[in-house]
C-alpha cells in the first residue's frame, strides 16, 4: 500500500516533461486552428518520440530521435495496412510486437519507454476502420508530427545539452536465446489480447492490448502485479475525474489545452509514482481517443466500457507478466532452444 503513495527518485530532468507536452500539444493546437482536430491528434502521436532522446551527445541523440520517429511512423503504417481483417490483425500485431521487442533489445534501447509507444501506435491503428483511400493521408499527418518533433528535439538539445564527462550506465546484455524467448512470449500475449478484444466485439478494441502492454512493462513479476493493481485503481479515479470534466461540456480549445497540460503532468509523474500518473493517463487517453461530442453525449457508456476494457487488459497483462518473468519457464525454454540449435548443427554436419 505504501508504494501507491511513495514518490521515487529519478534522474529525469525537470524540463523534459514540458518539452514532451509541447511536442504533443503543438500539433493539437494547429489541428484546432485549422479545424481538423483528428489530424492534430495523429500528429501528436508522433510527439511521443521525444521521450526517446536518451543520449548526452547531440549527434547520437538526434540520430536516435529520427530513428524512433521513423519507427513510430512505421508502427502506425503497419497497423493501418493490417486493419482489414480481424482474423489477420492479431497475428500481425503479435509478429510486429515480437520484432519490436527483439530489435530494441539488440539495439540496447530497453530503457523506458522501450517498446511501449511503438506497439501502442500499431495497436491503435490496427483497430481502426480499414479505409485504403485515407491511409496515405493519415501517415502523412504522423510524418508531419515527426518533423515537428525532430525540430523541437534539436532546439531543446542545443539549449540544454552540456558537456558530460560521466560514464554512461552499463546495460545488461541478454543472451540471444533469452531475448528470442522473451520476444516470443511478448508477441504471443499481444496477439492473444487483441484476439480477445475482437472476440468480445468491443467498440474500441485497442484499449485491451494497450492496457496489457502497459502492465507488462514491469521490471519483474512482482512489479507487473503491482502495476496492474495501480493501473486498475488509478483508472477508476481517473474515470471519475474525467466524468466530472465531461459533464461541464468543455470546448475543443479547452480540450486541446488540457491534453497539453496533462501530457506534462503524466511525464512528470510516471517515473515518480505510477499509480498517481495513471489517473492523469486515463484522462489524457480518453480525451485523445474520444471525440468531444461523443464524450459529452455518451459519457456513462464510454466510461463503463473503458473500465471493463482496462480491467480485462490488465488481467491479461498480469498473466503475461507472470509467464514472461517466470525464471524456471524462461530457463527451460532457453535450454530447449540451445539443444535444438546444437541438434541442427549436428544434423547439418551429418548430411555434408
Amino acid at each position: 500500500m505504501e508504494s501507491f503513495f511513495k514518490f521515487n527518485k529519478t534522474s529525469r530532468q525537470w524540463h523534459l516533461p514540458i518539452v514532451a507536452g509541447l511536442s504533443v500539444g503543438i500539433p493539437m493546437i494547429l489541428g484546432w486552428y485549422m479545424d481538423n482536430i483528428e489530424a492534430g491528434k495523429l500528429g501528436s502521436l508522433a510527439g511521443l518520440s521525444i521521450l526517446y532522446i536518451q543520449s548526452d551527445k547531440l549527434i547520437e541523440r538526434m540520430i536516435l530521435l529520427m530513428t524512433c520517429c521513423f519507427g513510430l511512423m512505421l508502427s502506425f503504417s503497419v497497423g493501418l495496412l493490417f486493419s482489414f481483417n480481424p482474423m489477420i490483425a492479431p497475428i500481425a500485431l503479435g509478429l510486429f510486437s515480437f520484432g519490436v521487442h527483439y530489435s530494441l533489445h539488440k539495439l540496447q534501447l530497453t530503457r523506458p519507454p522501450g517498446n511501449f509507444f511503438f506497439i501502442m501506435l500499431a495497436s491503435t491503428a490496427i483497430c481502426s476502420p480499414f479505409q485504403p483511400e485515407n491511409i496515405a493521408e493519415k501517415i502523412g499527418y504522423v510524418a508531419m508530427g515527426t518533423i515537428l518533433t525532430c525540430g523541437i528535439g534539436l532546439i531543446y538539445s542545443l539549449l540544454t545539452l552540456k558537456k558530460n564527462n560521466q560514464p554512461e550506465n552499463s546495460i545488461h546484455r541478454k543472451s540471444s536465446y533469452t531475448n528470442i524467448v522473451e520476444s516470443l512470449i511478448f508477441g504471443l500475449i499481444m496477439a492473444f489480447s487483441l484476439a480477445v478484444a475482437f472476440s468480445l466485439n468491443i467498440e474500441k478494441p485497442y484499449w485491451i492490448p494497450i492496457s496489457c502492454l502497459a502492465v507488462m512493462q514491469g521490471s519483474s513479476s512482482k512489479h507487473v502485479w503491482l502495476r496492474a493493481t495501480q493501473r486498475i485503481t488509478g483508472t477508476l479515479v481517473g474515470l471519475g475525474i474525467t466524468w466530472l470534466i465531461a459533464s461541464g461540456n468543455p470546448t475543443p480549445l479547452i480540450m486541446v489545452i488540457s491534453i497539453t497540460l496533462l501530457q506534462v503532468i503524466v511525464e512528470f509523474l510516471v517515473v515518480r509514482n505510477y499509480a498517481i500518473a495513471v489517473v492523469f493517463i486515463t484522462i489524457l487517453t480518453i480525451f485523445l481517443s474520444e471525440s468531444g461530442k461523443q464524450l459529452t453525449q455518451d459519457t456513462n457508456e464510454i466510461f463503463f466500457a473503458r473500465m471493463i476494457d482496462i480491467f480485462i487488459g490488465s488481467v491479461i497483462g498480469m498473466i503475461g507478466g507472470w509467464i514472461l518473468y517466470n525464471a524456471k519457464l524462461l530457463h527451460h525454454a532457453t535450454l530447449q532452444l540451445r539443444k535444438a540449435r546444437i541438434l541442427m548443427k549436428k544434423t547439418n554436419r551429418g548430411t555434408e
